[in-house]
C-alpha cells in the first residue's frame, strides 16, 4: 500500500510541486498584503493624529491671538487719543474764543483723522499679532513635534518676549508716521469742504476713497513699514555685540517682514 502511494506521489510530482507553490505562494502573499494594509492603517492613523495635533495647536493660537490683540487694544486707543486729542479742541470751545472758526476746522481735520487711523491701526495690530504669533507658534510646533528634543528650542522664551517688543514700534513711532500720513491726506481731501456743507453717504464714501489711495498708493509707502521699523539690524547697534538671541530675534523679525510684504 505505502509503495501504491508512494508511486502516486512519484506519477504527480510535478502536479503536486505546483500545487505547493501556488499555495505557498497565495499564503506569502496574503500575509505580505496583511503586512501592508496594516502598515497603511498605521500610517493613516499617524497621519490623522498629526493633523489632529496641528489643527488644535493652530486653533489654540488663533484663540491666543485674539486674547492678545483685546490685551493690545487699549494701549492702542489711548496713543491715538493722546496724539489726536479733540477733547481740548471741544473744551476750548466752550469758552468762546475769537478764533472759533478756526477751531472747527482744527476738530474737524482731528476728528476724521482719529476715526480713520484708528481703523488703519486695529488693522494694522491685527494683522501683525496674527503674523507674530503664527511664526512663533509655527516653531513652537516644531519643538514639540514627535522625536523633536526641547533641550535647545527654536524660539527661546528670551527670543520671544524680544521679538514681540518690537510691536511697541507701531504704538510708537510707526502710529506717529501714520497719523501724519493720514493727516495730510485727511487735509488735502476735505480742508477746502465747508463747515456747513452737508455730505451724502455716497460723497463721504468718495472721500473715504481718495483718503485712502493718497495713503495707501500716493505715499509710495507700503502698510507694513509702519509695523515695524524699517532697520533690519537695529539690534546690530548694540554695543555689547549681537548675541545668539539676538541672531534669532533678527532672523525672526526678517521672517515677519517678509510675510507682511
Amino acid at each position: 500500500m505505502f509503495s501504491s502511494f508512494w508511486n502516486f506521489i512519484k506519477r504527480h510530482k510535478k502536479k503536486f510541486l505546483f500545487t505547493g507553490a501556488v499555495v505557498g505562494g497565495v499564503y506569502f502573499l496574503g500575509k505580505y498584503a496583511q503586512k501592508k494594509i496594516k502598515e497603511i492603517q498605521e500610517k493613516e492613523a499617524t497621519e490623522y493624529i498629526a493633523q489632529a495635533r496641528r489643527q488644535f495647536h493652530f486653533e489654540s493660537n488663533q484663540r491666543t491671538c485674539n486674547m492678545t490683540v483685546l490685551s493690545m487694544l487699549p494701549p492702542l486707543r489711548e496713543a491715538i487719543v493722546t496724539q489726536l486729542n479733540s477733547e481740548s479742541l471741544t473744551a476750548l470751545l466752550k469758552s468762546k474764543p475769537a478764533n472759533k472758526l478756526e477751531i472747527w476746522e482744527d476738530l474737524k481735520i482731528i476728528s476724521f483723522t482719529r476715526t480713520i487711523v484708528a481703523v488703519y491701526s486695529t488693522c494694522l495690530l491685527v494683522v501683525l499679532l496674527r503674523v507674530q504669533l503664527n511664526i512663533i507658534g509655527g516653531y513652537l510646533y516644531l519643538d514639540n513635534s514627535v522625536g523633536k528634543s526641547v533641550t535647545t528650542p527654536l524660539t527661546p522664551p528670551d527670543v520671544q518676549q524680544q521679538y514681540l517688543s518690537s510691536i511697541q514700534h507701531l504704538l510708537g513711532d510707526g502710529l506717529t508716521e501714520l497719523i501724519t500720513r493720514v493727516k495730510t491726506a485727511v487735509q488735502s481731501s476735505l480742508g477746502g469742504v465747508s463747515l456747513k456743507q452737508s455730505l451724502s453717504l455716497l460723497e463721504l464714501e468718495q472721500q473715504l476713497s481718495w483718503i485712502r489711495a493718497e495713503v495707501e498708493v500716493d505715499s509710495g509707502r507700503p502698510l507694513s513699514s509702519y509695523m515695524l521699523a524699517d532697520d533690519e539690524n537695529a539690534l546690530a547697534n548694540q554695543a555689547c555685540g549681537l548675541t545668539e538671541n539676538d541672531v534669532v530675534t533678527i532672523r525672526l523679525l526678517n521672517e515677519t517682514r517678509d510675510m507682511l510684504d
